[in-house]
């Protein structure tokens, strides 16, 4: 755990209400003391910190967009959603186009039709 980690325990232990959890064992957390005229509120991730990993039913809560975070009704996704793909930038299964340097650095050549601007004198 990082120091970053053990604060933010130590303060859900002495500050935190649990709000909910959602389906990736996240946990979500509030202050109900107002700071600025807003309750504080936090997620305490499990497994890797990975903000693309919160659901937008408590992505609309924990930025205030709504009081309290949606239905499980309204949470349930339609037949056509996609599971969730975590955010793989930096990883090897990022995506990379032809011409990018870990695809050999070649990009296909112009095919003709452009033609480059240049200002009137």
């Amino acid at each position: 755990m990082d120091i970053g980690s053990i604060g933010t325990h130590l303060h859900t232990l002495l500050y935190g209400e649990q709000v909910g959890s959602d389906e990736f064992g996240n946990k979500y957390y509030r202050n109900p003391k107002k700071l600025n005229g807003r309750e504080r509120r936090w997620v305490i991730y499990k497994g890797k910190k990975e903000a693309s990993k919160i659901p937008p039913e408590w992505h609309a809560w924990i930025h205030h967009t709504t009081d309290a975070p949606l239905s499980e009704a309204a949470a349930q996704p339609e037949e056509w959603y996609d599971s969730h793909i975590p955010n793989l930038t930096g990883t090897l299964n990022a995506y990379r186009p032809q011409g990018s340097d870990e695809k050999g650095g070649r990009r296909a050549t112009t095919n003709g039709d452009y033609q480059a601007w240049t200002p009137d004198s």
